[in-house]
């Protein structure tokens, strides 16, 4: 590739070099370090003057840190005259904030965005976006990749039976996302809710209703002069004639329904006179569901909460593949996967992710949990070394969809084609 310089950032450098590879070329020279006092410093060491400069620089754990090196990198590629300049952030950060979801809150995303094409970006490449209107945050050319081609041909060679698995989405959001891969697949897809306004009084409704329709086919059999017995998978049937599974979460995890929840109640959350006040996530007048709020399923105060998860879907003796766009936290995967498993009768079940954000220790979790057979995710986002020896971790390489991209965007072709297959690369 002529005319071209790739530079790759501290915060994934072994995807760079991947990358570098597939396209035949050498990193292009450039010295990153921080001062004494913290700050960042580059050191551009080859010319790039009316060149094409691609700067590859992924989310991380030191995401503050690497942001300032990526717009000082793209800055410095821009004072040394470049022709264009095109960031590569596989796993784009502060995505998750790519909307006010409080009050007096900030849209950081749109303000990273900004600052990208204040630095000098002419063209930004990531790969699964956390919201797809990212792409009007940015005021030059955005190209959106996809890693479903990728998880889609894994799950192909992997997956026993694949044909006859499903895709779920574990919250209302990703809906879209696993339509996608479930019509590529050309198998059925599912949906997974969880309510912390419903709880026990609901799920006793639901058994009362079952309860009721096995009577009456009972009823029914026995008018018709048969057995007045259901074999089990008549019952099945009766039970899952409206598509729909319910039951209890307390603290994460799935529970039975004679469960007695402790009840949590944070010192911060009583009122004055001692009383606990009404839900503040409720909405009022019975307002719509913002499926986004289910980013915040994982969190501590979340998980603290009694919730009732649904299963809209059939996944009865099938595999389940529970999929979303990245893994940061575990309590909403393991609770999906346990439903799945428990009460739906799932085969196995199979976590996949585009972006494996592991926090803390998740991934220590989801390895720990015996309803959970292997979790796949791609090469977007730096593990360290003990993290990749996880038994269950299976990780997809997306260089070459990176370094294809790269290599038709410099020779100004279609990269249409990455958006369906993998089989130009």
């Amino acid at each position: 590739m002529r005319k071209c310089k790739v530079f790759v950032g501290n915060s994934h450098p072994e995807l760079g070099q991947l990358i570098c590879a597939k396209l035949g070329v050498e990193p292009a020279p450039c010295t990153l370090k921080k001062f004494s006092n913290g700050e960042t410093s580059v050191q551009i060491g080859v010319s790039v003057r009316d060149e094409d400069v691609y700067v590859i620089q992924s989310g991380s754990g030191d995401i503050n840190d690497h942001i300032m090196e990526l717009l000082i990198l793209v800055s410095a590629c821009r004072g040394g005259s470049a022709k264009k300049i095109t960031a590569v952030i596989p796993q784009f950060p502060y995505s998750k904030q790519s909307k006010m979801k409080k009050h007096r809150g900030a849209i950081t995303a749109r303000m990273l965005a900004n600052l990208l094409i204040m630095a000098g970006a002419d063209h930004i490449i990531s790969m699964d976006l956390h919201a797809s209107q990212m792409q009007g945050f940015f005021s030059k050319p955005v190209d959106n990749l996809y890693g479903a081609p990728s998880l889609a041909k894994w799950i192909r060679e992997n997956v026993d039976d694949y044909k006859n698995a499903v895709v779920v989405s574990k919250n209302p959001g990703g809906t879209k996302r696993v339509t996608a891969l479930a019509d590529s697949l050309k198998i059925n897809f599912a949906m997974i809710h969880t309510d912390r306004r419903r709880t026990a009084d609901v799920l006793a409704q639901k058994k009362k209703e079952a309860k009721q329709r096995r009577q009456s086919a009972v009823r029914r059999r026995s008018s018709n002069k048969r057995s007045d017995t259901l074999d089990e998978d008549e019952v099945e049937n009766i039970i899952l004639s409206n598509g729909l599974q319910t039951a209890r979460i307390v603290k994460g995890h799935v529970v039975d329904d004679d469960y007695i929840a402790e009840a949590v109640v944070e010192e911060d959350d009583e009122s004055e006179d001692g009383e606990i006040p009404h839900d503040q996530t409720s909405y009022a007048l019975g307002g719509t569901y913002d499926a986004d709020d289910s980013d915040a399923d994982d969190e501590p105060a979340a998980l603290s909460q009694e919730k009732l998860i649904t299963l809209v879907g059939n996944v009865k003796e099938r595999s389940v593949i529970i999929l979303d766009d990245m893994i940061d936290r575990p309590g909403s995967f393991i609770a999906a996967a346990e439903h799945c498993r428990l009460n739906c009768g799932a085969k196995k079940v199979y976590v996949v992710a585009t972006h494996g954000l592991f926090i803390d220790d998740c991934l220590q979790e989801l390895n720990n949990s015996q309803y959970i057979d292997q979790v796949v995710v791609t090469n977007t986002y730096p593990l360290t070394e003990e993290k990749k020896t996880c038994p269950k971790l299976v990780t997809i390489d997306i260089a070459p969809i990176l370094a294809e991209c790269i290599r038709r965007d410099h020779y100004g072709e279609s990269i249409s084609v990455l958006f369906d297959s993998l089989s130009t690369l």
